[in-house]
């Protein structure tokens, strides 16, 4: 007969779940913002009966120009919220590996104040360009294309649109 034992070590992973959910606020939700915006992947894409476009997002597009006026964007919601959680579940497991099987990671405030003070200046930016009453929100994309090319670009870079 098969007997599986416990370990009964309820206080070493309770302060282990703490820890966990004190490296979630002060650490893992800040650097998904950083990364969602610094790091991503572009999208050259045909859309259907639309002109050519270039998207972001990664692993999907939740991004990419509007065609009613330059200046606009249109937002597709689902995929950037799977985009979202995609960088938040990336980072959480590398933060609970490291955290768990290589050191504990404990966080000087002064660390935590910058990488919070970058994200919120982060958030505040991208609040400020969602807020413009040209951009259209879709739930999610709901039409056809034919993606020509792809590739990966940092915040500072600026991708041309291929020939």
């Amino acid at each position: 007969m098969l007997k599986i034992i416990w370990k009964n070590n309820s206080a070493a992973s309770l302060l282990e779940a703490l820890n966990m959910k004190t490296l979630t606020w002060q650490l893992i939700i800040p650097l998904t913002i950083i990364s969602f915006v610094f790091v991503t992947k572009w999208w050259y894409a045909l859309p259907a009966d639309a002109p050519d476009t270039m998207y972001t997002g990664f692993p999907l597009i939740y991004s990419g120009a509007a065609w009613h006026t330059s200046m606009a964007y249109q937002i597709f919601v689902a995929e950037f919220l799977i985009d979202i959680l995609t960088y938040f579940l990336t980072w959480f497991i590398v933060i609970y590996c490291i955290n768990r099987f290589w050191f504990t990671i404990k966080l000087p405030r002064l660390v935590t104040t910058i990488v919070w003070s970058f994200s919120v200046l982060i958030m505040g930016l991208y609040t400020l360009t969602a807020s413009f009453s040209d951009n259209v929100y879709y739930f999610k994309k709901s039409y056809p294309m034919i993606i020509k090319e792809t590739g990966y670009h940092f915040f500072w870079q600026h991708t041309q649109r291929p020939d």
